[in-house]
């Protein structure tokens, strides 16, 4: 069937308006901008296409001010697309202000966007500050003065301070302060019996240094949640030290020992020196002997006489030696 001019054109005209609708409802968020009215927030549909062109989800934006016209909050879209532009988390600012407004909490969108954009969760501050949190440290040993060692566990209740959220240090330091406080407190006891019998002392003692300077946190206080006895460290320092002054000994009598070894050795080679040169000196004997006989110094008589005493001499040595013999009980 054959299709007239007027029903082509008008057939046309719905399509153009179908594009134009689809384009339309694409790139301008006429529902959110509906929903936006009816909540009482007056923002313009040229605003929102704006957002689209300086690449700003509408909904990121739009969704957080109906929260806070609803609670009672004045802002304004530029600040919100603003905090969104520069990487911030807009509905959970805004969730932190209306919680802050509801717990009586003085905080400005100023301050909260700068924790929001510092990394810190805005939210949960303001939900510490209403209710604290408690911090659980490990068991921290310390050693009292008797050498003996204690260990403690604390829990740590602290309470968000917004002003010191910018800057301030986090939960690490607080526990790192607190074991610090925790393991003076112990050494500064002179019986470890006495750490036991109190430990309200350690909380009491570390509460009042003031801990939470330059932190984010307030420390409302410091509870011991459990306490218990370690080694004995003095016992093995001693122990050590014993263990150790027993090797210096060991070594310095081992050096005296080889030293006396040395000397003996020493000793010994000077006699078999002297030995060589005595039976260097008798092998002269003789010689000196012929030579006094040919020169005439020495007489046949006088070398009969010395042939007499080394003949006697060698008996009694013979003698003696045979007395030895019998009288050593080893002998058979």
């Amino acid at each position: 069937m054959p299709i007239d001019a007027g029903s082509l054109g008008l057939l046309i005209g719905l399509g153009l308006i179908i594009i134009f609708l689809a384009i339309l409802f694409t790139f301008v968020p006429v529902m959110l901008w509906i929903s936006a009215l009816a909540a009482g927030v007056k923002i313009g549909i040229f605003e929102l296409v704006g957002m689209r062109l300086r690449r700003v989800i509408p909904a990121r934006v739009v969704n957080p001010l109906i929260k806070a016209v609803k609670a009672g909050i004045d802002l304004s879209t530029s600040k919100l697309e603003g905090h969104y532009l520069a990487g911030g988390n807009v509905d959970r600012v805004v969730n932190a202000l209306i919680a802050a407004q509801r717990a009586n909490i003085d905080l400005s969108f100023e301050r909260a966007a700068a924790i929001d954009l510092a990394g810190r969760d805005v939210l949960e501050a303001v939900q510490m500050s209403v209710n604290p949190k408690v911090i659980e440290t490990p068991f921290i040993a310390g050693v009292a003065m008797d050498g003996i060692e204690v260990k403690a566990k604390a829990r740590i209740t602290v309470r968000a301070n917004i002003d010191r959220l910018v800057g301030g240090a986090g939960e690490d330091t607080v526990i790192a302060r607190v074991g610090e406080g925790i393991v003076s407190t112990i050494g500064s006891a002179t019986n470890h019996k006495k750490v036991l019998e109190n430990p309200d002392m350690i909380s009491q003692t570390v509460l009042s240094k003031g801990l939470d300077a330059g932190t984010a946190f307030e420390i409302l206080s410091i509870d011991i949640a459990d306490i218990d006895i370690g080694k004995n460290i003095g016992a093995e320092l001693q122990t050590d030290q014993a263990e150790a002054d027993k090797k210096i000994a060991q070594a310095k009598a081992e050096e005296r020992r080889a030293m006396a070894v040395a000397n003996e050795q020493e000793m010994k080679a000077r006699v078999e020196e002297m030995r060589a040169k005595v039976v260097e000196a008798e092998a002269e004997v003789p010689m000196a002997l012929s030579e006094a006989l040919r020169k005439g110094n020495m007489g046949v008589m006088d070398y009969m006489n010395y042939q007499n005493v080394m003949a006697d001499t060698d008996m009694r040595g013979s003698i003696s030696k045979a007395t030895d013999d019998d009288s050593d009980p080893k002998r058979g």
